[in-house]
């Protein structure tokens, strides 16, 4: 169904910490990507000492175990809202340490284990290598259904039950470098290694995620107007396939 006037919220989790890596961009995307089609976007940053508000949209980007430390006990506290809000069909996008703490838990190295808001049935560990390089993946939800981005994690993350990966990777690690997943699904709720940042230049998991929100708010299915995406896709396919 096509609606006039339409319009989502989204919710930044904790920009003043977790900003790493060019993650601000995936905000950018979202933001114009609406612009483009006359979509209003009511956009509100989330800082430790707030309330987390009712949004369609939510993201987390990554970024240092310090940061972590400090979001993780703000997120936790907010556990049950953050629940709920998963379950009325709110939109998650998480970007590395954000991805981590959408899940159960992170255990680094040394200190104490970091908890997260289990809105996915993942963990992470901390491992002794660092993955660093360019991904390509397919997912199997997703028209086109290749994801490209930039790894640069050492934590390594592991799925479970219901939780199922965002994608599969041909290029580079993944969650752990071992079983070809990459990131996690759960609901409307998306995890994934991938900086870079990924929405640039995989405009149409923004666009699913757009339209998510939109159903989320309107309880409808709502089709959006195409966009001309030659530049967008231009930059994804010059990187399929390349590691570095």
């Amino acid at each position: 169904m096509e609606r006039s006037n339409l319009k989502i919220s989204i919710g930044h989790l904790y920009p003043k910490q977790l900003n790493l890596y060019g993650d601000m961009g995936n905000i950018i995307t979202l933001k114009k990507r609406c612009e483009w089609r006359g979509i209003d976007v009511d956009y509100h940053e989330i800082n430790l000492d707030d309330n987390i508000l009712e949004s369609d949209l939510y993201f987390i980007g990554g970024g240092q175990d310090k940061e972590q430390i400090e979001v993780s006990k703000a997120m936790y506290s907010q556990k049950d809202f953050l629940t709920a809000q998963r379950d009325k069909g709110a939109v998650f996008l998480g970007i590395c340490g954000g991805y981590q703490l959408l899940g159960h838990y992170y255990q680094p190295f040394e200190g104490e284990r970091l908890f997260g808001v289990s809105l996915l049935d993942a963990y992470t560990v901390a491992g002794k290598k660092r993955f660093i390089g360019n991904v390509t993946a397919e997912s199997d939800f997703l028209a086109p259904n290749t994801l490209v981005g930039f790894e640069n994690h050492s934590g390594l993350t592991y799925l479970q039950n219901d939780t199922k990966p965002l994608a599969f990777v041909t290029v580079g690690n993944g969650n752990n470098g071992k079983d070809k997943t990459e990131g996690a699904r759960y609901k409307n709720v998306f995890g994934t290694y991938l900086h870079g940042s990924l929405l640039p230049k995989n405009p149409h998991l923004a666009d699913y995620l757009i339209s998510l929100a939109l159903d989320k708010r309107y309880n409808d299915k709502i089709q959006l107007k195409k966009l001309d995406d030659k530049i967008e896709y231009s930059a994804h396919n010059s990187v399929i396939g390349k590691a570095y």
